[in-house]
């Protein structure tokens, strides 16, 4: 546990509680046959266990991501995956298994949007590109309008100067977990070349 008393997870090898809550969710019967297929026996069975609350690791490497990945399933079984990025920190979290960020207009397809309509099942991946981590989130997310959304949560995912914002998402989070890091290749940003002494 940490210092508030909520139990956390770690990226090392061990297995902790909340990894197991994440297999617990994406280790269907299909995923368990492929085990067996390939690896000649199961994974360990899993139990859901207490609701996953992010630790101070979690809500560290969630606060310095200045970007993540978003795959919602559309009413007709198709994924999709949109890429959401902003300032550091734009995802915020709100309480130990609570997320949300400010969403803006962008190119008026609103197919993320028009998913969680359907399914509010959503998947989410933040990668530290030269520290090679990934962070995995599974979650229910609720889709508000700026406009009606209660100014506390408006004011809690926005900032003097951001432009007008269209929707609040809050994503409930059901799993999550640190994933390997063997085939992420390490890739900078501008400012992060310069804090190496890497630009001309």
């Amino acid at each position: 546990m940490d210092q508030h008393g909520f139990i956390t997870a770690s990226h090392q090898k061990d297995e902790p509680i909340m990894s197991r809550h994440f297999a617990h969710l994406a280790y269907t019967p299909g995923v368990r046959a492929e085990q067996r297929r390939y690896n000649g026996n199961e994974m360990p069975p899993t139990a859901a266990g207490a609701t996953p609350e992010l630790g101070d690791g979690e809500r560290a490497f969630i606060a310095a991501r200045n970007s993540f990945y978003l795959a919602t399933v559309s009413s007709t079984g198709w994924p999709h995956v949109q890429h959401r990025g902003g300032p550091g920190g734009f995802l915020k979290v709100l309480a130990p298994s609570l997320l949300a960020f400010a969403d803006y207009g962008g190119n008026r397809q609103f197919v993320s949007v028009g998913n969680l309509a359907d399914n509010p099942k959503a998947a989410l991946i933040l990668v530290d590109y030269p520290n090679r981590r990934r962070l995995k989130i599974l979650g229910n997310i609720e889709v508000c309008p700026a406009a009606a959304a209660d100014p506390a949560l408006l004011q809690a995912v926005t900032a003097s100067g951001d432009p007008v914002a269209e929707r609040i998402m809050r994503i409930r989070v059901a799993a999550f977990d640190w994933n390997c890091s063997q085939h992420i290749t390490p890739r900078y940003t501008v400012n992060e070349l310069a804090e190496r002494g890497l630009m001309p």
